[in-house]
């Protein structure tokens, strides 16, 4: 059996989906992910039903068309997740083009029918004109509950590796996420983005700015990163949050004014002028949005008609699909009150 692609087993791997060769390329990735990862046989041939399924959509309907597959986990367990995206031609009725039977290229139309049914979770957004992303994961057992927070991430054009990442914890009843960007681009950036996830991960419970403290001090060996952490406390409906250099983060209601939150200039692991934590309340309605300065806020909710109720995953993959700048690595972080 061949060797998994680099990064497979952590961030993931971008396909560029073109023709039926690269749909096949991405079945047959996603089945050997699913050997090494030990599901099920039984699991395994729904993953090659909803990997060909999503893959040879975008060949057949897509304009270009691109698949994140990666490994998703819990403390009990490990799955596969398949992030598809393109721009267009999108889909007028999803509720029609799920039926048995629909197609708009003289196929047989079973296509996100059986995705849906395969899959342990599926989440799909699409407006007409725009495009359309779909997320789906397949696990060995019963999936854990809908994820509060999601993210996305890719590199720059010509790299294989992003320096821009996320990290995202429960600590104490904390709910807190985290958003970076490592300096630069190639493998030292994505060592400064690894090893402020390490830091995030191992701070002791506590509020944004003291985890923030502490990853700074940890990073002193790397190249440094712009970070980010958010609070999300849903009994004070406030959003906490502390940031170092160029990061953004807003506050994203369904219907009014966004409103950002404020990053101090900086670099976690270097330079540090100060470190201060600010409160901005939040609605059970609402979203948090993060992301690197390889994602412009060029992009607006209204432009995406029920875009902000779908899943984090979905709302990060669609804005890292129409604002991420090939010229950078680009990530984007969504999170909810639970």
């Amino acid at each position: 059996m061949a060797s998994l692609p680099e990064g497979l087993l952590d961030g993931g791997v971008w396909f560029r989906v073109e023709a039926a060769a690269t749909a096949s390329a991405v079945r047959r990735t996603a089945e050997r992910l699913a050997v090494e990862l030990g599901l099920p046989e039984r699991r395994i041939a729904d993953l090659s039903i909803v990997a060909a399924e999503v893959a040879g959509n975008l060949v057949k309907h897509a304009d270009e068309g691109l698949v994140l597959l990666r490994t998703v986990r819990t403390a009990e367990q490990a799955g596969v997740e398949l992030i598809a995206v393109d721009r267009g031609p999108g889909m007028a009725d999803l509720a029609v083009s799920a039926a048995d039977g629909h197609s708009t290229a003289g196929t047989l139309g079973i296509g996100l029918g059986a995705i849906v049914r395969q899959s342990s979770w599926c989440d799909v957004h699409s407006v007409f004109g725009k495009g359309t992303v779909l997320a789906t994961q397949v696990w060995p057992a019963d999936p854990p509950p809908a994820a509060w927070a999601a993210g996305v991430t890719r590199p720059l054009t010509g790299e294989s590796v992003s320096g821009d990442a996320y990290s995202v914890r429960e600590a104490d009843g904390r709910r807190q996420v985290m958003m970076c960007d490592g300096l630069g681009h190639g493998g030292l950036a994505a060592a400064a983005a690894h090893e402020a996830i390490r830091a995030f991960q191992d701070a002791p419970a506590g509020p944004p700015a003291a985890v923030l403290e502490l990853m700074h001090r940890r990073m002193n060996h790397t190249r440094g990163a712009a970070v980010a952490v958010a609070e999300l406390d849903a009994d004070a409906g406030l959003v906490r949050y502390a940031g170092l250099g160029n990061i953004t983060g807003t506050v994203i209601p369904p219907v009014g004014s966004r409103r950002g939150m404020v990053s101090l200039p900086g670099i976690a692991g270097h330079q540090r002028r100060q470190i201060r934590e600010y409160d901005y309340p939040i609605t059970p309605d609402a979203i948090v949005l993060m992301h690197s300065d390889g994602v412009v806020d060029r992009w607006t909710p209204a432009d995406y008609p029920g875009l902000l109720a779908h899943s984090p995953l979905v709302i990060a993959a669609t804005v890292l699909r129409d604002a991420g700048v090939r010229r950078d690595d680009a990530g984007v972080l969504v999170a909810r009150l639970p």
